[in-house]
C-alpha cells in the first residue's frame, strides 16, 4: 500500500490532540491508510490461518452464530423449565449457571451453605438432579455450556452419566466445561483445591475428553471473568492467551500429540463498552493464538491454530439506576462480539445489577440476539469491519502490545509462575481501582449513574427465590439417594478417588463417573479429593495510592479527612472497618476497590479471606477491635448471611459493631435488612468518597451510645 503525502500531512494537523486508552493505545481523532502501513494481521482471508478475520471461510452468512444463554434457577426443576421454554423461543444450545454451594464442592445439606442454596444458579447434588435437569431436552443433539471449574469433575461426571441414562453415548456428547482454573486464581474465585492438584485435575479431563468426547470441548479458556474484575482489555486479551497456551503446555507434557486435543478448546471473553476496542480484541485473539500455537507447537492441523469463542456481554457495564439503561448497552455490546466474529454470545438481563434475572428480562436479552440475526443485515457478509482503518490500527496495537507481554511472560516460567506469584491478579485489581476511580470522578461517564441523571426511580418485578424451600427439597432427595443406593460400592469408588489423589496416577474424571454413576454426591467427591490434597486459601492485598491519584475531586477528598478527624478528636481513635465477604461469593472486586479507596482516606482497613463463616467474621471484627464491619454480597445471599452476622455480634456481646452492607441488594430486601440490624446499605454505582462519608457518620452516630460499653468490651 503507497503511502500519501496529503493524508500524512492531513492526519499529523488533525491529529495533535490525542489521548491514551486504558490499554496504553494512543487514540488519534482520524485515521487514514498511513496508520496501518506497518501492520500484516489483516493480509488473510475468513476460514484461514492465521484466522483474524474468522475462523470459518462463510462465517454467518451460511449459519449465524448460536444463541447460548446461560440460565440458572433454583432447582433442576425450575430450569428445566426454563430451558425448554428457551428452546421453543429460538436459543439454540443451553449454558447451566450452578449454584455456590455446587461450585464450591458443598452438598445443599451442609451447614456450611445455608442461605445459598439455589441463588445464583441451579443447585446440583447427584446425577438425579443432572437427570432432571435435561429432562425432555434430548442430549444427543443440544450442545450443553457448563460454567464450572471447582467442582468439575463430579459436575461433568454427572453430565456424562445424565446423558448415558438418557440413551446417549459418550462420543455424541456436544458442548463445554469451562474447566478454566488459572483463571479462578486470578480472579473469581471459585476453586477449591491448591494450583498444582488443580491443573492435574485440567490434565485429566483433556486426557479423557479427547479420546472419548470428540465432539465436547474440554475446556473454555476464560477471559470474561478478568474484564469483569477490572481488566482492561489488552490485560483480558493476553492473560486468556497466555493462560490457554499453559494448558496446552501441560497436555503436551503429559504426552498428548497437540492435534488430539487442541482443536476442541475453546474460549471464552466479556465484551464490554469500548465498541471498537471490543471488536479488534476479538480479531486479535485469533491472530495471537494462532502466532503462539504454531510458533510453540508446530501443530500438523490447522484446526489446532483457531481459536474459537464464546462471548458474554458485560455484567460490569449494568447499573442498578435506570435499568432499562441496560437494554441499550447489551445491545451494543452483542453487537460489538458479532462484528468481532463471536462462535455464540450470551447477552445479558437489563436487571442482573438489581437481583437475579426475570424470565420477562432474560426474554428480551434473548430477543436482543434475535432481532440483530435477523433484522440488521449483520450477517449477510463475512468480516463487515475488516480494513476499517481505525480497526485494523486497534487490532494490530493490540496484537503488538498483547504478543509482547505473552513474551515477557513465557520468558519468566509461563503463566502459573506467573500467578503464584500474584503479578497478574496484582496488575487487574489495580485496573479495577483506577476505573472505579474514573467513575466516582466522572472521568468516565456512565449515563444515568454519574452524568444525565434521572430524578424519578423505575420500578421492575425482580425474581424471588426461596433458598429455604429449595435447600430442604435438595437435602430430603439427598438422604432418599444416599437411603437407597449401594453405599459399600460408593464407599469403594471413593475410596478409588482418594487413592488416586493421593498417588497421582489413574484418571481422576473417569474415577469420578465410576463415582457418580454409583450415586454419589458432588460434596463426597469433593471432599474425597481435598482430604488428601486439601482446599486452597489465597492471600488478601490491599493496593494504596492508585484511587487517590485517579480521583480528581479535592473538596471530597478533604472533606473526608474533616470528617475522619473530627471522629478521631472526639474519640481517640481512628475508624476501624472491617471488610467482608460472606459465604462462598469469590466475586471480590468491589471489595478490594472500596477497601484500596478507604486505605487513601487514612481509614484503618482490614479485609477478610474468602468464603468466612458468619462467626468467623464476628471473631475477626472482635479480635481487631473494628468499630465497622462492611459486608459486600452480590449473589443474593444477604437476607440469610448478614442478619446471622449480627445475631453472632449479639451473642459475643459485641452489638455495639455496626453492620453496613452493599452490592447487588435489591431495594426491596432494604426494609429487613434495616429491621434485622443494618446500620447503612450502598447500592451499585454509590460513589466510594459517599459510601467513606456516611459509614463514619453511622459509626459515630452509634460509638456516642455504645462508647462506655465499648470502652469495657475492648479493655484487655
Amino acid at each position: 500500500m503507497k503511502k500519501n503525502k496529503n493524508s500524512r500531512n492531513f492526519n499529523n494537523s488533525i491529529n495533535k490532540e490525542y489521548f491514551i486508552s486504558p490499554e496504553g493505545i494512543r487514540i488519534k481523532k482520524i485515521y487514514t491508510a498511513n496508520d496501518i502501513q506497518k501492520f500484516k494481521h489483516f493480509d488473510n482471508l475468513p476460514g484461514s490461518p492465521p484466522y483474524t478475520r474468522g475462523p470459518y471461510t462463510t462465517m454467518y452468512t451460511e449459519r449465524p452464530w448460536t444463541i447460548r444463554q446461560y440460565a440458572g434457577f433454583s432447582s433442576a426443576v425450575e430450569t428445566n423449565l426454563f430451558f425448554k421454554k428457551a428452546l421453543r423461543s429460538g436459543q439454540n444450545a443451553l449454558s447451566v449457571a450452578f449454584d455456590l454451594p455446587t461450585h464450591r464442592g458443598y452438598d445443599s445439606d451442609n451447614e456450611l451453605v445455608k442461605g445459598e442454596v439455589g441463588k445464583a444458579g441451579v443447585s446440583i447434588d447427584t446425577v438425579e438432579d443432572m437427570k432432571i435437569l435435561f429432562k425432555d431436552i434430548p442430549l444427543i443433539k443440544t450442545s450443553i455450556s457448563m460454567t464450572m471449574s471447582g467442582a468439575v469433575l463430579p459436575v461433568l461426571a454427572s453430565f456424562i452419566v445424565a446423558g448415558e441414562e438418557q440413551g446417549v453415548k459418550t462420543a455424541d456428547l456436544s458442548g463445554t466445561i469451562q474447566n478454566d482454573i488459572l483463571k479462578e486464581f486470578m480472579v473469581r474465585n471459585t476453586y477449591i483445591y491448591p494450583p498444582k492438584p488443580s491443573m492435574r485435575i485440567i490434565g485429566d479431563i483433556i486426557s479423557y475428553t479427547s479420546k472419548k468426547m470428540p465432539k465436547f470441548n474440554s475446556i473454555s479458556i476464560s477471559g470474561y471473568h478478568m474484564q469483569e474484575a477490572g481488566a482492561n482489555v489488552l490485560q483480558e486479551l493476553t492473560y486468556t492467551i497466555a493462560n490457554g497456551l499453559e494448558y496446552v503446555q501441560l497436555a503436551t507434557k503429559r504426552g498428548m500429540s497437540v492435534d488430539t486435543f487442541a482443536p476442541r478448546l475453546s474460549f471464552f471473553f466479556c465484551v464490554g463498552m469500548n465498541f471498537f476496542m471490543e471488536i479488534a480484541k476479538l480479531r486479535a485473539a485469533r491472530y495471537i493464538w494462532s502466532f503462539w500455537m504454531k510458533k510453540l507447537f508446530n501443530p500438523k492441523n490447522n484446526k489446532s491454530l483457531m481459536l474459537r469463542t464464546h462471548c458474554q456481554t458485560s455484567g460490569a457495564s449494568l447499573t442498578e439506576q435506570e435499568p432499562y439503561n441496560n437494554i441499550i448497552r447489551t445491545t451494543m455490546e452483542a453487537l460489538s462480539a458479532s462484528l468481532g466474529g463471536t462462535q455464540s454470545l450470551h447477552t445479558n438481563s437489563f436487571d442482573e445489577a438489581i437481583s437475579l434475572p426475570t424470565e420477562f428480562s432474560s426474554q428480551i436479552a434473548l430477543n436482543t440476539q434475535l432481532i440483530l440475526q435477523n433484522e440488521t443485515g449483520i450477517t449477510n457478509t463475512v468480516d463487515p469491519l475488516a480494513g476499517s482503518y481505525y480497526v485494523e490500527y486497534l487490532t494490530g496495537e493490540l496484537i503488538s502490545k498483547s504478543n509482547k507481554m505473552i513474551k515477557e511472560i513465557l520468558s519468566s516460567g509461563g503463566m502459573t509462575k506467573a500467578i503464584l506469584e500474584g503479578k497478574p491478579k496484582e496488575e487487574i485489581e489495580k485496573m479495577a481501582i483506577a476505573i472505579q476511580a474514573q467513575h466516582d470522578s466522572g472521568k468516565k461517564v456512565v449515563v444515568g449513574v454519574n452524568k444525565f441523571k434521572s430524578t424519578e426511580k423505575t420500578k421492575i418485578d425482580m425474581l424471588e427465590i426461596d433458598d429455604k424451600k429449595i435447600r430442604k427439597q435438595q437435602s430430603i432427595s439427598i438422604n432418599k439417594i444416599k437411603n437407597t443406593r449401594n453405599n459399600e460400592k460408593v464407599n469403594k469408588e471413593l475410596k478409588a478417588i482418594i487413592d488416586a489423589a493421593q498417588s497421582g496416577s489413574g484418571n481422576l474424571l473417569e474415577l469420578s463417573i465410576n463415582a457418580m454413576r454409583s450415586r454419589a454426591t458432588v460434596g463426597e467427591v469433593s471432599n474425597a479429593i481435598a482430604s488428601k490434597i486439601g482446599r486452597y486459601k489465597s492471600n488478601v492485598e490491599i493496593f494504596s495510592g492508585i484511587y487517590k491519584k485517579e480521583y480528581n475531586h479535592k473538596d471530597e477528598l478533604n472533606k473526608i479527612s474533616l470528617v475522619r478527624k473530627d471522629f478521631l478528636n472526639e474519640f481517640g481513635e481512628n475508624l476501624k472497618i472491617y471488610l467482608a465477604k460472606l459465604g462462598h461469593d469469590g466475586h471480590d472486586r468491589g471489595i478490594k476497590v472500596i477497601a484500596s479507596a478507604f486505605k487513601d482516606f487514612d481509614l484503618d482497613v482490614e479485609i477478610s479471606n474468602l468464603f468466612q463463616t458468619p462467626d468467623e467474621v464476628a471473631d475477626t471484627a472482635i479480635k481487631n477491635k473494628s468499630h465497622v464491619i462492611g459486608v459486600s454480597s452480590l449473589t443474593a445471599g444477604h437476607r440469610t448471611l448478614i442478619p446471622n452476622l449480627i445475631k453472632s455480634l449479639i451473642k459475643k456481646g459485641a452489638d455495639d459493631i455496626v453492620v453496613v452492607c452493599g452490592g447487588i441488594i435489591p431495594q426491596k430486601d432494604h426494609k429487613y435488612l434495616l429491621e434485622n440490624g443494618v446500620s447503612a446499605i450502598f447500592g451499585p454505582g454509590m460513589p466510594i468518597p459517599e459510601i467513606a462519608i456516611q459509614t463514619l457518620a453511622v459509626a459515630k452516630d452509634n460509638l456516642k451510645r455504645t462508647h462506655n460499653f465499648r470502652t469495657s468490651r475492648i479493655k484487655d
